[in-house]
């Protein structure tokens, strides 16, 4: 059934405003599209036939669509700066352009990388061999966690979700190596073959480690054990999709209660945080689980655990060998990649990541002119109107709501851009001594920084992605959308283009992050981010039922063999989705009726243009595994859906392409 409603968290969604003067590309060309499909039974292919024949995916990508194109683009920029980063050693010690030099020169030194092996990790791996006592376990798992490795379970800081001003220590589920639970628990075929390879997998990274071919295989059998039963305590992804369902705040005493089995004292004294104050254990019966697993495993199984994680952690800094043996299943297996990736796109990427404000910083000044920023806002400002008249003109929402509704709209904060403020890398050493060193004390450094945030107010003016991130999001704890500077340019904007174009690509995707304050999960959450019902019980069973027909609707698509969409799993992005649609075709209508547009422009009028646009944002070809893999675990629907599943719901649609009953793109009301 057709979804009609006004609104339909936080992922990548894109926003535009040009960059630098770059190659011209036409704003919405018509070679792309597929004038053989009718847009009545295929809008996607309509729209993106000829580009998804003509642009096949490169072998080192699982997927090649707008994103990756403009993230390929933006590779090519950061790596001028890398790389004169690493040729400059006048830059005073400490600097962050010498930072991000020895960075990036340690990572390209290959010769010294092959020579070392797994010397530069052998300390890490005699103290997980030293291990004694159950106790030392524990001192170890803490370890290993401020390295980066997913030993077991997460410890973070976050906000509070009843006290959204204030920072709290979280402990949540995690320990595995798979990608999601279901792969240790499905007993299809399909799963018991991903479990046969991923067993061979860690059977050959044991070896590497100098273990016999038998040890080795009695090893990655150890490993599997421990990571089923973790498995097996998790949440599905659908369940950790409820924010009530993930909020316990405890103090210390009720955790060691919870899980007796384990010294949570001692955990937290070698985490560094000696007083942590009341937690959120986000998943209670997955820790009381962690709990007996300590009493009932043997030490010499957990360190085996440990050992895995660690090497699986730090498998891509090493050398050949390893690189290798971890692409072949994470890349090969899982997600269908033909070629590793050129080592210095592995080393921007991660140099990116460990020392991301400080690349950003230069980004910015060398890629993102201020009028960007500015024009940017002026489209926020826009779909915010747009937004506020929609919620006005809501039939079977009470006043009371709307007028909560509104105030929380009122209050969004927007940042766009970069911060005003940036991250202050001095504590963090970095050397061009060791390329896996510097990743490991990267990692500890933002461990420490992160969980001294504990008990702290919140600071609002950090950000949860870097400037140079091909990427935007809506962060339900803050209230505030956020739109990084590299997304801010084509192919999802362009400053030549038409408003109907503009609109249909920018403007839905400003509109897509707005509604994912109102979806099924950011409704939950008020103008301040706490988790707080504003809904009148009426009112929320309305949503519910509304919400309940667009999750229907998704869970009967079939992007591949028998594997469906997750109507539920993906049920807040396909609301976004749908909301964004609606705010940013408003606001195209009001700005065509202040600046008329020609009637047609390539034989389309605007509003087709809208809507070709919006189509052109989502093409991608993608790579049956990795389309699968997605489909387990991703929360947005596949791209030909979020397309044609989407407009099938537009009124504004139907009458564009003259959409009637019997129709392929029709959905009965």
């Amino acid at each position: 059934m057709r979804c009609g409603f006004f609104i339909l968290i936080v992922f990548f969604l894109v926003i535009g405003c040009s960059q630098k003067k770059s190659a011209k590309m036409k704003p919405l060309d018509p070679a792309n599209m597929d004038l053989t499909v009718s847009p009545t039974e295929d809008f996607y292919h309509f729209a993106n036939g000829n580009w998804l024949k003509n642009n096949p995916i490169p072998p080192e990508y699982s997927r090649w669509g707008s994103f990756e194109y403009l993230a390929e683009k933006n590779l090519k920029d950061l790596r001028t700066i890398l790389e004169e980063a690493a040729t400059d050693t006048t830059k005073p010690k400490g600097s962050n352009l010498r930072k991000i030099g020895d960075f990036y020169a340690s990572g390209m030194n290959s010769a010294k990388i092959e020579a070392e092996g797994i010397q530069p990790i052998r300390e890490e791996l005699d103290r997980i061999e030293a291990v004694k006592s159950k106790k030392e376990l524990q001192e170890a798992m803490a370890h290993l966690q401020s390295l980066g490795t997913n030993a077991g379970f997460y410890f973070f800081s976050a906000q509070d979700k009843k006290n959204s001003g204030m920072m709290i220590g979280w402990l949540y589920q995690g320990g595995l190596g798979l990608p999601d639970r279901d792969y240790y628990l499905n007993k299809d075929e399909r799963s018991k073959h991903l479990r046969e390879k991923y067993v061979a997998h860690v059977t050959n990274m044991f070896k590497l480690l100098g273990q016999s071919p038998e040890q080795a295989a009695q090893s990655a059998q150890t490993v599997m054990k421990v990571e089923t039963r973790l498995a097996k305590a998790s949440m599905t992804r659908l369940e950790q999709r409820n924010p009530v369902a993930t909020y316990h705040k405890m103090p210390v005493k009720k955790l060691q209660k919870l899980a007796p089995d384990f010294d949570w004292t001692t955990y937290f004294q070698n985490v560094g945080v000696s007083h942590p104050g009341e937690i959120n254990v986000a998943q209670p019966e997955f820790f009381k689980a962690i709990g007996k697993m300590m009493r009932q495993i043997r030490l010499k199984a957990w360190k085996t655990y440990l050992c895995w994680q660690f090497i699986h952690s730090a498998a891509d800094y090493l050398n050949t060998a390893f690189i290798n043996e971890n692409f072949d299943f994470y890349g090969k297996t899982l997600q269908g990649k033909e070629e590793l990736p050129p080592r210095w796109k592995r080393v921007l990427r991660e140099t990116s990541r460990d020392l991301g404000e400080a690349v950003g910083q230069i980004y910015v000044e060398r890629f993102f002119p201020p009028e960007a920023k500015q024009r940017a806002l002026e489209m926020v400002m826009n779909l915010k109107a747009a937004f506020r008249e929609r919620i006005k003109k809501v039939d079977w929402m009470s006043e009371k709501t709307r007028q909560k509704a509104l105030h929380k709209l009122d209050a969004f904060n927007v940042k766009i851009g970069y911060p005003d403020k940036w991250k202050d890398y001095s504590g963090l050493e970095i050397t061009r001594d060791s390329y896996v060193m510097n990743t490991l004390r990267a990692a500890n450094f933002e461990f420490k920084r992160e969980l001294a945030k504990i008990g702290k107010p919140v600071d609002r003016s950090e950000w949860g992605l870097t400037p140079q991130t091909v990427n935007a999001y809506y962060q339900p704890f803050m209230n505030e959308i956020v739109f990084p500077a590299a997304i801010l340019q084509p192919p999802f904007f362009n400053a030549e283009a038409d408003d109907a174009v503009n609109y249909g690509a920018m403007g839905v995707v400003i509109g897509h992050e707005m509604t994912h304050g109102f979806d099924d999960q950011g409704r939950q959450f008020d103008e301040k981010g706490n988790l707080n019902d504003w809904w009148t019980k009426e009112d929320a069973e309305k949503f519910k039922a509304r919400a309940a027909l667009l999750a229907d609707e998704f869970d009967h698509f079939t992007p591949i063999d028998t594997f469906h969409i997750n109507g539920k799993l993906t049920l807040g992005e396909n609301i976004a989705d749908l909301g964004g649609l609606n705010i940013a075709y408003d606001a195209l209508q009001k700005a065509l009726k202040e600046h008329p547009q020609p009637k047609k422009i390539d034989g389309f009028t605007p509003e087709q243009r809208f809507f070709l646009s919006y189509a052109q944002v989502w093409r991608n070809n993608i790579r049956k595994e990795n389309l699968i893999l997605r489909l387990k675990t991703d929360v947005h629907s596949p791209g030909e859906f979020r397309t044609n599943g989407e407009l099938m719901n537009l009124p504004a649609f139907y009458a564009a392409f003259g959409v009637k009953e019997g129709d392929k793109m029709y959905l009965p009301p």
